[in-house]
C-alpha cells in the first residue's frame, strides 16, 4: 500500500493542487512563497492535527465568499454551501487486492478489484443551522453595542463585522473534518494549466464512521523549526520547566531512543541500587551500558560520515541524582581531545558547544532511527497481522537548516536508507515507507533524480480580486519519451547546480565570457534585477532550446542571451565525391544570403534562419509568451554604430565579444593582460574601421581564449560601471527587470 497522489483544495495558496508521490522519496522544490511549506502544513493538518486549522489556512480568495454567505444569512437569503469553499484533501492510494480486508471500509463499490482507492477529507460545519444562529446572534449584539454611541460621536467597530471574523473569534470550533470514500472510476487528470480536477461528491455521499487510516498508516514528521541547543542562548529555566531549545536537545532525542528501544529494566535495576550507594560507580557502569546499547546506532551514524574528520566524538557521561532514584538521564557530551595513556585529565564539552549543523544532522538521524524502531515495535506488538501498519509516511521540512552543502547531500542520500535499515523492512513490501522532504536547497535537489522532484510553480492572480495560486509539476514527465534530451539536461544540471528550481527567473548564456561578465552587468547596471533570485546557466553553446520542456513545466520567466552566429551556405565535395551543402562561419553581411547556425534562434525563438530576417526583427518580437505558459526573451546581436568611424556607418557583431568591443571601444584601447586582450587593444587602437575592423575581429575571435579576455575586462577598470553591456544584452536585462517587477507587485500568500 502506497500513496499515489494527493489533491489539495482551498488551503492557503493551494487552491486546487495535484501532487504526485514517488514510491520511496519525494522532494518538494520551488522558489520562495511557492507553497512547499503550505503542502507540508496541509498534510500535517489533515492527517495529524485536524484541530490545528486556522482562518489563515483557508485560501484568502475564499474569504469574500465566506463573508458573502454571512451576508446572505443576515438578509434571509439562501446561501451557498459553506463546505464547498473550505479546505479539503483527496488522498489516493495504490492498494493490492490482497489487502482488501484492511480497506474494506473505504471501498466504494463491490466491483473494486485492487489498485486505486481514494478518500476525501473535507472541513465542514458540524451543525450549519447552529453556526448560522450563533453568527446572527453575535452580529445582532455587535450592532446593538455600536448603536449605543450618541449621534455625532465616533462609533467603535465591534466584532464580528463578517462571518470570517466570527469564525476566527471562535477558533473555527464550529468546523469538523469529515471523510468520504471517492470513486476510482471518476478520477480526472489535472487540467492543462496544472490545476487539479477533483471529482464532485454526490449529494447522497456517506461519511465514513471511523478514522479511515487508523492502524493502516504511521505518520511522523521532523518540522523545520528544530530549536537546537546553543551555548550562547540565554535560557530562562527553573526546576519545573525547560526552555524550548532544551526540550529539543540532542540529549532528549537520544534519551527518548534509549527509553523506547534499549532499556532493560532487570539489568538496569541492579545498577540503580548501586547508584544509590555509590553514584560514581553507577555512572561508570551505566556509561558502559550506554556504549554497548548505542553501539549499533553510532555505527549507523558512522556510515553517514559522522563524526567525520575534525568533528568531536560523541561520548556518554551519565548524570544520576540520588533523589531521582531510578530515573536515568544521559548527558551527551563531545570529546574534544585525545587522552594520553598516563594522564587522567579528560576534556569534554556539553552538546550545546558543538556546531548547530553537527547537532542537527545527528538529531535528525536519531529521529529517523527512532521512527523506524517505533514502526518495528508497533508491528511486533500486533499479533493480529490484520492490524499491522501497511505504510510509513515520514515528513521532513528543510533538512538543510544549519548544514553545510556536503552534509545536506549526505543526509538526503542516506535518510531513506536509515528508515528502511532493518531486516523486517529493507526490500520487503509488507510495509512500505514514503519519505516526503521539502527544501530550499539546490544541494539537496542536486542529489535526487528528476523523477523524485515535484516543482511548486507560482501562478499570478488572474483577476484583481483573486490571490496567487500554486500548481505542482511532476518533473518525471517533463521530457516524455525524449530520452536523449532528458539525459543531457539531467546530466548538465548535475554537473553544474540545481538552483534553477528555486529561482524567480532563468538567464541562459552561451559561453564563459558571458558567464563571467553578465553578473557584473546586472550588479552595476541593473541593481533592481540584482536583488532578484535569477539562475544563470552557461550551457556551453547554442543548446538552450533543449531546456525548453523543463522551462515550460517550471513556467519560469526566461532570458536567453544568444549569438547571431552568421554562416554562409557552402557547397563542398566529400571524400566519396558526393556534393553537399554545409554552413561555414562568416563575418555577418546584410544582403549576403547568409543564415544563422544558432539552434536557439532556429528552434526556440524567433524560429528564423535567414540572417536578414533576424536582423530586421522588431524589438517587440524578441519577446513572447509561449502558449500562455511562460515569458521568453531571446537577445542576440543587431547592427550597431561603427565606433571607429566618426562619419557614421554600421557594423554587425557576430558574437558577445565583438559586440562588447564595439560598445566599449574607447575604453578598451588601454586594456592589457592576456595575449588575446593585447591583440584586441592593438586592433581597436589602430586605424581600421568598417568591414576591415569586422574582419580583423572575426579572424581573431574564431580561436581566441575568450574567458581570458573577459577576466581582463573584469579587473581592468577602477569604476565598476565603466564597462557597459552590449545593447542587445542591455535590452534583454531591461525586459527581465520589468517582468520581475510586475510579478513582484502581486502579493504572494
Amino acid at each position: 500500500m502506497r500513496i499515489d497522489f494527493i489533491e489539495i483544495q482551498n488551503f492557503r495558496k493551494l487552491k486546487s493542487t495535484h501532487i504526485d508521490f514517488d514510491d520511496m522519496r519525494t522532494l518538494f522544490v520551488g522558489p520562495n512563497n511557492s507553497g512547499k511549506t503550505s503542502a507540508m502544513v496541509a498534510l500535517r493538518t489533515f492527517l495529524l492535527k485536524p484541530g490545528a486549522l486556522t482562518l489563515k489556512d483557508i485560501s484568502i480568495c475564499n474569504w469574500s465568499k465566506i463573508d458573502a454567505i454571512g451576508k446572505d444569512w443576515e438578509e434571509g437569503v439562501d446561501a451557498q454551501d459553506l463546505g464547498e469553499i473550505l479546505p479539503a484533501l483527496d488522498i489516493w492510494f495504490d492498494v493490492p487486492l490482497s489487502e482488501i480486508h484492511r480497506v474494506i471500509h473505504v471501498v466504494p463499490t463491490l466491483n473494486w478489484s485492487g489498485g486505486s482507492l481514494g478518500v476525501r477529507f473535507q472541513y465542514a460545519p458540524s451543525d450549519i443551522e447552529n453556526l448560522k444562529e450563533e453568527y446572527l446572534t453575535a452580529r445582532s449584539e455587535a450592532l446593538e453595542t455600536e448603536s449605543k454611541v450618541s449621534e455625532g460621536e465616533a462609533k467603535p467597530v465591534i466584532k464580528p463585522q463578517c462571518l470570517t471574523e466570527f469564525l476566527e473569534m471562535q477558533n473555527l470550533k464550529s468546523l469538523v473534518l469529515d471523510a468520504y470514500p471517492l470513486d476510482p472510476d471518476n478520477q480526472s487528470p489535472p487540467e492543462s494549466n496544472g490545476h487539479a480536477n477533483p471529482q464532485s461528491l454526490p449529494s447522497n455521499a456517506l461519511k465514513l464512521d471511523k478514522q479511515p487510516f487508523d492502524g493502516l498508516i504511521v505518520i511522523e514528521e521532523i518540522a523545520a523549526q528544530r530549536d537546537l541547543s546553543d551555548a550562547n542562548a540565554n535560557f530562562q529555566t527553573d526546576n519545573d520547566s525547560k526552555s524550548i531549545s532544551q526540550k529539543n536537545s540532542l540529549s532528549d532525542q537520544i534519551r527518548s531512543y534509549y527509553d523506547k528501544h534499549l532499556e532493560n529494566s532487570k539489568e538496569i535495576s541492579e545498577n540503580d541500587l548501586i547508584a544509590l550507594a555509590a553514584i560514581q560507580s553507577a555512572e561508570t557502569a551505566f556509561d558502559d551500558k550506554l556504549k554497548l546499547g548505542f553501539k549499533d546506532a553510532l555505527d549507523e551514524l558512522a556510515v553517514l560520515g559522522v563524526p567525520g574528520i575534525n568533528n568531536p566524538s560523541i561520548v556518554f557521561n551519565t548524570q544520576l541524582k540520588a533523589a531521582e532514584g531510578l530515573k536515568h538521564s544521559a548527558a551527551i557530551q563531545y570529546r574534544v581531545s585525545k587522552h594520553l595513556p598516563d594522564v587522567n585529565e579528560k576534556h569534554y564539552l556539553p552538546e550545546s558547544y558543538a556546531g548547530l549543523g553537527y547537532q542537527n544532522l545527528i538529531s535528525m538521524i536519531f529521529r529517523l532511527m527512532r521512527f523506524r524502531q517505533d514502526l518495528i515495535a508497533l508491528r511486533d506488538n500486533q499479533d493480529d497481522p490484520r492490524k499491522k501498519p501497511l505504510l510509513h509516511l515520514v515528513l521532513v521540512e528543510e533538512p538543510e537548516a544549519h548544514l553545510h552543502a556536503q552534509v545536506q547531500q549526505v543526509f538526503i542520500n542516506k535518510a531513506y536508507d536509515v528508515l528502511r535499515n532493518h531486516e523486517d523492512l529493507e526490500e520487503k513490501t509488507e510495509c512500505l515507507t514514503q519519505l516526503i522532504v521539502s527544501t530550499h536547497s539546490s544541494h539537496v535537489a542536486h542529489e535526487v533524480d528528476f523523477k523524485n522532484l515535484r516543482y511548486f510553480r507560482r501562478h499570478l492572480a488572474s483577476d484583481p480580486g483573486d490571490a496567487p495560486t500554486t500548481t505542482v509539476a511532476n518533473l518525471s514527465n517533463t521530457f516524455g519519451s525524449d530520452v536523449q534530451t532528458y539525459r543531457f539536461v539531467k546530466r548538465y544540471l548535475k554537473a553544474t547546480d540545481c538552483d534553477l528550481f528555486f529561482a524567480d527567473a532563468a538567464i541562459f548564456v552561451e559561453g564563459q565570457a558571458e558567464r563571467i561578465l553578465v553578473p557584473h552587468f546586472i550588479r552595476y547596471h541593473h541593481p533592481n534585477l540584482w536583488k532578484r533570485y535569477t539562475s544563470l546557466i552557461d550551457q556551453g553553446g547554442a543548446h538552450a532550446h533543449t531546456f525548453e520542456p523543463l522551462i515550460r513545466d517550471l513556467g519560469l520567466t526566461t532570458l536567453v542571451i544568444s549569438d547571431l552566429d552568421a554562416a554562409l551556405p557552402t557547397e563542398i565535395t566529400d571524400k566519396a565525391g558526393n556534393k553537399k551543402t554545409v554552413s561555414k562561419a562568416a563575418k555577418p553581411q546584410i544582403g549576403g544570403g547568409q543564415i544563422s547556425s544558432n539552434n536557439v534562434l532556429k528552434k526556440w525563438h524567433p524560429k528564423l534562419v535567414e540572417l536578414d530576417d533576424l536582423l530586421e526583427l522588431s524589438a517587440a518580437s524578441h519577446s513572447t509568451e509561449v502558449n500562455g505558459n511562460y515569458c521568453l526573451y531571446v537577445a542576440y546581436q543587431k547592427p550597431v554604430s561603427d565606433p571607429s568611424n566618426l562619419e557614421g556607418g554600421e557594423v554587425v557583431p557576430r558574437t558577445f565579444e565583438d559586440a562588447l568591443i564595439y560598445e566599449n571601444y574607447e575604453e578598451l584601447k588601454d586594456v592589457s593582460g592576456s595575449s588575446v586582450t593585447n591583440k584586441i587593444a592593438k586592433i581597436v587602437d589602430g586605424n581600421t574601421s568598417g568591414p576591415a575592423l569586422e574582419q580583423e575581429l572575426f579572424d581573431l575571435l574564431k580561436t581566441a581564449n575568450k574567458a581570458s579576455f573577459a577576466i581582463d575586462c573584469l579587473g581592468m577598470f577602477e569604476d565598476d560601471k565603466t564597462l557597459r553591456p552590449p545593447p542587445y544584452i542591455k535590452l534583454g536585462l531591461e525586459w527581465l527587470e520589468t517582468q520581475l517587477d510586475e510579478t513582484n507587485n502581486q502579493t504572494l500568500v
